[in-house]
């Protein structure tokens, strides 16, 4: 089961150190942690995601909810949020292949960030399984570097 939540924390230094430390403490995985400041100076948003059994996504949220720096938890559900991600992919290529990967992504809406002689660079944003989706179909020109921001989400009004 995945968990995803949006906590929102104080902004100050080491707080991102006890969040990351209540999840070591506890042995809990963390699969995705963003943060980023809010529209308010002070606050900053985590977006966190987590898989576990239910009993262990429930810990989780209790024990968030008992950071003293922590504002505010939300569990979101995949199917009420939207989730985006970014990545930046380094991926081989030669003449004779860059005209099929610069289809590629026009289809799946890649943008190309720089060309060199041997490889190409390319920005992807969406879904986390577009993501991984765009991963696969340039796998087998040979993957020379990647990053990906991890997930942010928002729930659905």
């Amino acid at each position: 089961m995945k968990g995803i939540f949006s906590v929102l924390v104080e902004n100050h230094d080491g707080v991102l150190s006890q969040i990351s430390g209540l999840f070591a403490r506890r042995g809990f995985n963390i699969d995705s942690l963003v943060v980023g400041e809010t529209e308010q100076r002070d606050v900053s948003s985590m977006t966190i995601v987590s898989t576990g059994d239910q009993r262990t996504i429930d810990q989780i949220e209790k024990h968030l909810n008992k950071k003293p720096d922590v504002i505010k938890v939300r569990r979101l559900e995949e199917n009420r949020s939207v989730s985006m991600e970014m990545m930046l992919i380094k991926v081989g290529c030669t003449p004779a292949n860059r005209s099929t990967l610069i289809e590629i992504c026009s289809i799946m809406e890649g943008r190309i960030m720089h060309v060199s002689p041997r490889s190409m660079m390319i920005e992807v944003h969406g879904t986390p399984e577009r993501i991984s989706d765009f991963i696969e179909m340039v796998r087998s020109y040979g993957i020379i570097e990647m990053q990906r921001t991890g997930v942010i989400s928002l729930g659905r009004s």
